[in-house]
C-alpha cells in the first residue's frame, strides 16, 4: 500500500478481556491472543513502509486488576520477549519501552534493557512499548525535568516539553487506532496526539490483522488533516 504518508501509528490495544469472555475462555487466552495481533500488526507496518509503531500495553491505572492478572501481563511480557526477540531482531525491528520502571521488577528490568540493547542499532520498524505508562505521569516527569535543569518559565516553549518526554527521539503519531469499540484516549499520549486522527475500530485487540490495518489507513487517506486551520 503506496500513498498513505504515515510515519507513525500509535495503538490502543483494547478488548482482549472481552474478547476471552465472549468465547469462554480465561483472560489469559485474550492476552496471548493479542501477542499474536501485535506480531502480526509490526509485520504489516514494515510491510506498508511505517516506520513507528507504538502500543500501549499496560497502563499506570492496569495496578488496579487482580494481583494474579497483574502477575500474568508481567510475565507474559517477560515470555514474549524471550521467544519473540531473536526473530523480531532478525526482521530488523527496534524496540524500545516507555513509561515509568520503578514498580517492575529486577527481573523484567534485565530482559527489557537487553531487547533494547540488542535491536538498538536495527533499521525496520520501531516499536515503542508503552509498558506501565500514563501520559499525565509523563508530562508531570518531564516538568520536574524542566525544573531541576534550571530552565526559566519564561524560556519554556512547546519543543522543550516535548524533548522531555518519553517519546522526544520519535515523531507524534498520524493516527491513534483503538480498538474494542470504547471512544476514549485513556491517558495515553495526551501531548502527542493533539493533531493525530482517531480511529475507533469495533473489533476487539485479538481479531485485529493485516486487513485491519489495511481499512484504517484507508480510512486515514479518507481524511484532511488542517492542523486548525
Amino acid at each position: 500500500m503506496q500513498g498513505h504518508n504515515i510515519k507513525h501509528i500509535a495503538i490502543i490495544m483494547d478488548g482482549n478481556r472481552r474478547w476471552a469472555k465472549e468465547h469462554n475462555l480465561p483472560s489469559a487466552a485474550g492476552h496471548k491472543k493479542g501477542v499474536a495481533s501485535l506480531r502480526e500488526t509490526v509485520r504489516a507496518c514494515d510491510e506498508f513502509g511505517i516506520k513507528y509503531l507504538t502500543v500501549y500495553a499496560f497502563s499506570t491505572e492496569n495496578w488496579k486488576r487482580s494481583e494474579e492478572e497483574v502477575k500474568f501481563l508481567m510475565d507474559l511480557v517477560a515470555l514474549t520477549l524471550k521467544n519473540e526477540l531473536d526473530d523480531m531482531h532478525k526482521e530488523g525491528v527496534k524496540i524500545s519501552f516507555i513509561g515509568d520502571r520503578t514498580r517492575l521488577s529486577d527481573k523484567l528490568l534485565a530482559i527489557i534493557t537487553n531487547a533494547q540493547d540488542k535491536t538498538k542499532d536495527n533499521q525496520g520498524v520501531n516499536l515503542q512499548i508503552a509498558f506501565n505508562y500514563g501520559s499525565r505521569n509523563e508530562i508531570t516527569q518531564a516538568v520536574k525535568s524542566i525544573i531541576d535543569e534550571g530552565i526559566k518559565s519564561e524560556d519554556i516553549t512547546e519543543e522543550i516539553i516535548s524533548n522531555h518526554l518519553y517519546t522526544k527521539d520519535i515523531p507524534e503519531p498520524d493516527v491513534l487506532i483503538r480498538t474494542g469499540g470504547e471512544k476514549r484516549i485513556s491517558n495515553y499520549l495526551l501531548w502527542q496526539i493533539a493533531y493525530s486522527e482517531i480511529i475507533v475500530m469495533d473489533e476487539y485487540w485479538p481479531e485485529f490483522d493485516r486487513c485491519s490495518l489495511v481499512k484504517c489507513i484507508e480510512e486515514f487517506q479518507r481524511r484532511q488533516r488542517r492542523y486548525g486551520k
